[in-house]
């Protein structure tokens, strides 16, 4: 539970070896040590890698075995997190899939996993840990989505349908438990230099993931349901989304 001064005390990362996700632990964290993290990710070199980092600046960090498109698995990790003690104050849902596009729309198990896991997977762990945090009555969960759903592309539609998808549950998961106490943040970042992002050619606008951290932490602190990063990405995608599609599919896009 936050302390008496509303700094943050408990973060649960689903997704744990996420870029954005580490990057907000920190800003999150503000330099106060004994902020109780768990990170729930595959187990491996990433993160032990994300532990280490984060115990170097005085987290106490849990790691919890963690697959996505393992519902068992996902029931698992949530329910390890909350009962571990005391509230959660916050709860990122920060795993996801970029895929490879072209396979993505040819190869129908190449496009279902990326289905399980950025939107079955998703659902999933919303509606579970919704389930908690309005039973104790307060709480954050940030959406990571993406501004690819806000009209996808042709060169990453199969991405964008699931973060469509994704983006559109959690919005209206904020809308539905709002009464309870609990804040729901939709993160849409644009191009973000990350692992995932490795060898793409970055993109107009493109941030950093502490660019990205800063703009979430100020849309949790000003009660946001909804963030664009950079802010600018909003008019960008609001122009694209008026444009007749007879024009926007000929677009280098």
């Amino acid at each position: 539970m936050k302390d008496a001064i509303g700094n943050v005390q408990r973060i649960v990362v689903l997704g744990g070896t996420s870029d954005i996700a580490l990057a907000t632990l920190v800003k999150l964290a503000k330099g106060r040590r004994g902020v109780q993290v768990t990170l729930a990710a595959r187990p491996g070199e990433r993160r032990l890698g994300a532990a280490a980092s984060l115990e170097a600046l005085g987290m106490q960090v849990t790691e919890v075995d963690f697959e996505a498109a393992d519902r068992a698995s996902c029931d698992h990790a949530i329910a390890s997190a909350f009962d571990a003690g005391g509230d959660v104050d916050i709860v990122m849902v920060a795993f996801g899939l970029l895929g490879d596009q072209k396979r993505a729309w040819q190869d129908v198990d190449a496009a279902l996993e990326l289905v399980q896991v950025n939107y079955v997977a998703a659902v999933a762990c919303g509606v579970m840990v919704a389930k908690r945090m309005r039973a104790q009555g307060h709480g954050a969960i940030i959406a990571m989505s993406s501004v690819a759903g806000e009209r996808p592309r042709k060169s990453n539609f199969v991405y964008g349908s699931t973060k469509a998808g994704m983006d559109a549950f959690y919005t209206g998961l904020g809308d539905a438990i709002a009464a309870d106490g609990v804040q729901v943040l939709v993160v849409r970042p644009g191009f973000v230099r990350t692992k995932m992002t490795a060898g793409l050619a970055a993109a107009p606008l493109s941030q950093t993931p502490e660019q990205v951290a800063e703009v979430i932490v100020a849309g949790l602190v000003s009660g946001r349901q909804t963030v664009w990063a950079p802010p600018t990405m909003r008019w960008v995608m609001s122009g694209l989304r008026h444009l007749p599609r007879s024009v926007f599919k000929r677009l280098p896009v």
